[in-house]
């Protein structure tokens, strides 16, 4: 085993550390972004506003650090197999054998382990919203019309993104008659925010269009901000939703903070 082997080794280290440090610094700077966004989305209306750009521009990073880090692993693994000694023929069957049962074991992994620093992050808090309720749109892509209700997260897939969740409180016009589960990918979710936690809800502006939960329903509808949850001083917001028409106007209905989330981009209602 020569001493320039073992220095490539010790290189190739340094270097995986260094990169995934760097992801990390990467990531929380992702994050500051994400929460300044869902504090003043409007923020991105702005003239001259650069945030969606930076953004990317991180992503892009990330991406390319994660794409870093799985090559010079690939390397460390290639060093480290031509320096194990073969052992008698046996003892290396065994050993391939065993590497092969170990790479079945880890393949649920081995994919996400690979993403960048902001995606694993994503999953993770997809997996953190376990026993949460979120908003979810339960109606195919080809729909005419997007539908969405109030469920609870029962699993989350890393592999697959996934959830799998339940709707607790079926219309009355629903088949089943019950409780009713639904497989949805994790784009068709949308995190509410924390009950308990005002300062997590996003400060809509008037005239932004909204997706809230229509007053003593589990349905989400679009509605437009009338009043913005600081300047009522409460944790309530007023909306006007569409087709909501009583008498030729528009009534205003209150709304907790914790039922209302971003229109989802494409919104067919």
């Amino acid at each position: 085993m020569a001493s320039s082997d073992i220095g490539l080794i010790l290189e190739n280290s340094k270097e995986l550390d260094r990169l995934r440090k760097e992801q990390e610094e990467v990531l929380l700077e992702i994050n500051k972004m994400h929460k300044k966004l869902q504090a003043t989305p409007e923020v991105v209306e702005k003239p001259g506003d650069t945030s969606l750009a930076k953004l990317k521009s991180l992503y892009t990073q990330a991406k390319e650090l994660s794409e870093s880090e799985v090559s010079v692993s690939g390397a460390l693994l290639t060093q480290l197999d031509a320096l194990l000694p073969s052992g008698p023929p046996g003892q290396q069957r065994r050993r391939i054998e065993g590497n092969d049962q170990k790479r079945k074991r880890i393949k649920a992994d081995s994919d996400i382990s690979r993403l960048s620093p902001a995606v694993r992050s994503q999953l993770e808090a997809c997996a953190s919203l376990k026993g949460e309720q979120v908003a979810a749109r339960v109606t195919g892509d080809n729909a005419e019309k997007d539908e969405w209700f109030v469920v609870k997260v029962i699993h989350f897939d890393r592999e697959t993104k996934e959830f799998e969740v339940l709707d607790e409180e079926p219309g009355d016009d629903e088949e089943s008659g019950g409780q009713r589960k639904y497989k949805l990918h994790m784009s068709c979710i949308i995190p509410f925010p924390k009950r308990n936690d005002p300062s997590s809800a996003p400060d809509f502006p008037p005239g932004r269009h909204v997706l809230a939960v229509y007053p003593g329903t589990t349905a989400l509808y679009k509605a437009t901000v009338v009043s913005p949850l600081r300047k009522r001083k409460t944790d309530d917001y007023l909306l006007e939703f569409d087709d909501d028409e009583e008498d030729g106007a528009l009534p205003q209905r209150v709304v907790p903070f914790y039922k209302v989330v971003p229109l989802p981009e494409g919104h067919r209602q």
